[in-house]
């Protein structure tokens, strides 16, 4: 991933010409950095893994049927090659790369490298997160919702509600769950659970103590398709809290 990144991506970092931007659709932007970064992770997966799926998020633009085919796959890779592309694109440095490695739709290995805070996070089921090689742990937040510190993605969600209060998130996954990791935030809400952007983070969350629901309680899976919001909290009973208030 910082290989890839220092080969394609980063040299383009404010260096975006007019014509490497495109959108997917409307507001949803995709730069010539995302669409090479992924042909090159997506190769290198399966030449370590032969019989592998790797779904991608460019590579689901074109095929949406990969989707289909995650949530029945034995062994499958997901990957976001440039997460927060419209930052990227915008020149600000809360991008990211992310992978997550399914095994029967739950994530048990997941990599995030931030290249312009030199940040690489690694989670592993059962043996915690790391940043740059270095233990991340965290305490449980307090229980009490003035306290909590809730962001969201959804920009008319900020606000009040209830007895919390919700910022803006960095408009990146591959940002929003290490700060959740390491303590910066408490709780975030998303409106959207694509694997991609939700595989590694969440395995990062769950491995310091957390958990990542959608918000009618179901646990997130990344191989498993569900259309409802999701909640991602430092403690379940943070996330209790957290749920009960946005009801």
């Amino acid at each position: 991933m910082k290989d890839v990144a220092a080969q394609v991506i980063t040299p383009r970092f404010r260096r975006l010409a007019s014509e490497e931007v495109m959108e997917k659709n409307p507001g949803d932007l995709v730069t010539v950095a995302d669409r090479e970064a992924e042909v090159l992770i997506t190769a290198a997966l399966r030449d370590a893994y032969p019989d592998v799926l790797v779904v991608g998020e460019e590579a689901t633009a074109a095929d949406p049927g990969l989707l289909e085919r995650l949530e029945g796959a034995a062994h499958a890779f997901v990957v976001d090659p440039v997460d927060g592309t419209r930052n990227f694109v915008h020149g600000r440095a809360d991008y990211a790369v992310m992978v997550g490695e399914l095994r029967g739709g739950e994530c048990v290995r997941g990599w995030i490298w931030q290249p312009e805070y030199d940040a690489a996070y690694v989670a592993i089921r059962g043996h915690g997160v790391t940043r740059n090689g270095v233990p991340v742990t965290r305490s449980a937040p307090s229980a009490d919702p003035d306290q909590l510190r809730a962001v969201t993605s959804r920009p008319e969600s900020e606000g009040r509600h209830g007895r919390l209060t919700f910022g803006a998130t960095a408009w990146c996954c591959g940002v929003d769950y290490p700060w959740l990791a390491e303590g910066r935030v408490d709780a975030i809400v998303y409106s959207r659970a694509m694997p991609w952007d939700h595989a590694a983070g969440s395995l990062m969350t769950s491995e310091v103590g957390g958990v990542v629901r959608h918000v009618d309680g179901t646990s997130y899976r990344p191989g498993r398709r569900h259309p409802g919001h999701l909640l991602a909290a430092a403690s379940p009973d943070a996330w209790d809290v957290v749920a009960t208030q946005l009801q």
